[in-house]
C-alpha cells in the first residue's frame, strides 16, 4: 500500500482550460504544465461550480454546491462553522500551508490551513475601502475599461504572483529543513492569467502577431440568449474594439506563459529538494475566460470557455503517466480526492466525489454529471440591475443552462462542441428538456434564493457600515501601491493624444 503522499495543489485563476499546450493550442507556451501531464493524467471535461471567484474557491474548500453554503457572490463569507479539505488533512496528519490567493473574506482568512503566507491583494472586510488601480482602474473588472487597457506593462497581479512564488520556495526549503516525518500539503494559490489583460513587455511581445481573433463571432441580437443579450449592453460588449481585443488575447496568453514559469520554479525547486518523492501534484484554476469568443469577456456564463477549466494530477508511481480521461469532474472533486489520496475522514455533508479510481484506471465507473450555479443580486459594482439565479447541469453529451425567468439552453456537447445550436425548443429534445430541468431544480429553489440574497444584503450592509466606520485590520494581506500597475504607450499611438488602451 502506498504511504500517504506529499500534496501540492497548484490553483490559478481564471485559466480558461483550452489555453495551454497540452489541451492542444498551438500557439501557448506551457512547457511546465506540460510536463505535469506528460508525467500524469490530464481531465479534459473539468467544471467549476460556479464561473465566478470566490463561490467557486469557497466550494472547493468545502466541496459542497454554492447554495449549500450560501456563498455565491464575491461580497459571501464562508461560515467558519463549515468544514474544508485541510480540516480533514490536518485529521489525517498533516501540516498544511497556503501561500498567496484564497479569496475568502470575513475574520477566518486560514479555513482550516495551518499556516498561511502573503495573503490577498483585497481587503479580508467587505465594506473596506480598496486600493486603487492607478492606470489600470477598472483593468481588473468586468468592465468595458479592462478591455481598452489593455496591452504590455506590468500589473500588481503579476507582482502578487511573484511575491507567493518566494514564499512558496521558502516554505518548501522550510519543510526540507524541517525533516519531519509527516507529509506536507500545500496550496500556491496564483491570480495569473487573471485580468488586467496587461503583461509584461518581453512577454507580451512572444505572442504579439500569432493569437489569432476569436474563432466564434457574437450572434446577432434577435438570435441572442435573452440574458445575454441583456449583459452584453449593460457591459457595452457590442462596442469592443478590435485592436483592443486582440491585446487583451495577447496579453492573456502572455500571462498564462509568465504563471507556467512561476510553476516551474516551484516544481525545480520541489526536485532540488527531493521532495518530488511520492508527491501528488494537482494543477486547476477557479474558472476559465471568454476572451472575446462570441463577443463575450471575463466569466459570469456557462459556455465552456467560462465553465471549463485545467485539470491535471502527476503521482509518479501511482498514477500513469501522459493518460487522459473524458469523465466528467469538478472542483469539489479536487478537494474530495485529495483527502481521499491522504486518507483523511470524508467531508461531511460534501457533494464532491473522489476521481482518484477513475485517475488510475480509464474504466472506473464513473456518474458523468456536474453542476455548476451563477447566483447574483445588484449589490456589486458591475452587478447588472436584476437579480440572477442560474444553473447548469451537463449530464453525459448534453448540457442544459436554466436562467430563471428567461428560456433555457440545450446543447449537445458531441455533436456541437462550440454549443452553436440551442436545441431547447426541438421538439424532439422536450422529454430531454423536462427531465434535466427537474434535476437542476431538485434542492435548487431560485426564489428562495432571492430571499435569502436580499435577506444577507440587510445583513451585509451592517457588516459594511461597521467596517467602513472601524476599519477593523486585515489579518493577512498582500499590500501594493497604485503606481506599480504600469501600462506602457502603444506602438503608433499619436503623439498628446490618449490612446484607447488608457481611456476610460
Amino acid at each position: 500500500m502506498t504511504s500517504a503522499p506529499n500534496i501540492l495543489f497548484l490553483f490559478s485563476d481564471q485559466h480558461s482550460a483550452r489555453i495551454a499546450g497540452c489541451y492542444g493550442d498551438p500557439v501557448a507556451k506551457t512547457p511546465s504544465i506540460d510536463r505535469l501531464a506528460a508525467s500524469g493524467v490530464t481531465f479534459d471535461n473539468c467544471y467549476t461550480p460556479s464561473p465566478i471567484c470566490t463561490p467557486a474557491r469557497m466550494a472547493m474548500l468545502t466541496a459542497r454546491y454554492p447554495h449549500r453554503q450560501e456563498t455565491w457572490t464575491n461580497d459571501d463569507i464562508l461560515p467558519s462553522h463549515l468544514p474544508c479539505f485541510p480540516h480533514a488533512l490536518a485529521l489525517a496528519g498533516y501540516r498544511t500551508r497556503l501561500a498567496g490567493r484564497l479569496h475568502a473574506l470575513g475574520p477566518d482568512q486560514l479555513h482550516g490551513y495551518d499556516q498561511r503566507f502573503v495573503g490577498d491583494h483585497s481587503p479580508n472586510w467587505p465594506g473596506r475601502p480598496r486600493i486603487g488601480m492607478g492606470a489600470l482602474e477598472g483593468g481588473n473588472s468586468p468592465v468595458s475599461a479592462s478591455i481598452r487597457r489593455s496591452g504590455a506593462g506590468m500589473s500588481v497581479y503579476q507582482l502578487l504572483d511573484q511575491s507567493t512564488t518566494e514564499a512558496a520556495l521558502g516554505a518548501l526549503e522550510a519543510i526540507k529543513a524541517d525533516g519531519g516525518d509527516r507529509p506536507f500539503q500545500m496550496t500556491v494559490g496564483f491570480m495569473l492569467p487573471h485580468a488586467p489583460y496587461v503583461a509584461q513587455p518581453e512577454d507580451y511581445a512572444m505572442f504579439d502577431g500569432k493569437v489569432s481573433a476569436p474563432a466564434l463571432s457574437a450572434p446577432e441580437a434577435e438570435d441572442d440568449h435573452p440574458f445575454l443579450c441583456r449583459w452584453r449592453k449593460d457591459r457595452e460588449l457590442p462596442a469592443v474594439d478590435p485592436a483592443d481585443e486582440m491585446r487583451c488575447r495577447t496579453a492573456y496568453y502572455a500571462l498564462t506563459w509568465r504563471l507556467d514559469r512561476m510553476i516551474g520554479e516551484i516544481l525545480t525547486k520541489l526536485g532540488e529538494l527531493g521532495l518530488d518523492e511520492n508527491t501528488l501534484i494537482i494543477y486547476a484554476s477557479d474558472h476559465g475566460d471568454q476572451l472575446g469568443e462570441r463577443g463575450l469577456w471575463w466569466k459570469h456564463t456557462f459556455y465552456d470557455q467560462s465553465t471549463k477549466v485545467p485539470l491535471i494530477l502527476s503521482w509518479p508511481g501511482v498514477l500513469p503517466g501522459g493518460e487522459r480521461r473524458s469523465q466528467l469532474v469538478d472542483l469539489l472533486d479536487v478537494s474530495a480526492t485529495m483527502i481521499d489520496a491522504a486518507g483523511g475522514p470524508p467531508l461531511p455533508n460534501s457533494n464532491g466525489r473522489s476521481f482518484l479510481p477513475v485517475a488510475k484506471d480509464a474504466e472506473c465507473p464513473w456518474d458523468d454529471t456536474v453542476f455548476s450555479e451563477y447566483c447574483m443580486d445588484t449589490g456589486q459594482p458591475w452587478a447588472i440591475e436584476e437579480y440572477i439565479a442560474q444553473r447548469m447541469i451537463r449530464e453525459g453529451d448534453w448540457k442544459l443552462n436554466y436562467y430563471h425567468g428567461d428560456p433555457v439552453q440545450l446543447f449537445n456537447l458531441r455533436d456541437d462542441p462550440d454549443e452553436l445550436t440551442d436545441l431547447a425548443c426541438d421538439p424532439t429534445h422536450a422529454d430531454r428538456v423536462t427531465r434535466l430541468t427537474a434535476r437542476i431544480l431538485e434542492g435548487w429553489d431560485p426564489e428562495e434564493i432571492f430571499r435569502k440574497l436580499k435577506q444577507r444584503n440587510a445583513d451585509m450592509a451592517m457588516i459594511k457600515a461597521w467596517a467602513k466606520l472601524r476599519q477593523p485590520d486585515d489579518v493577512v494581506r498582500w499590500h501594493f501601491e497604485p503606481e506599480q500597475n504600469r501600462l506602457d504607450p502603444m506602438p503608433g499611438a499619436v503623439a498628446g493624444q490618449p490612446d484607447t488602451a488608457a481611456e476610460i
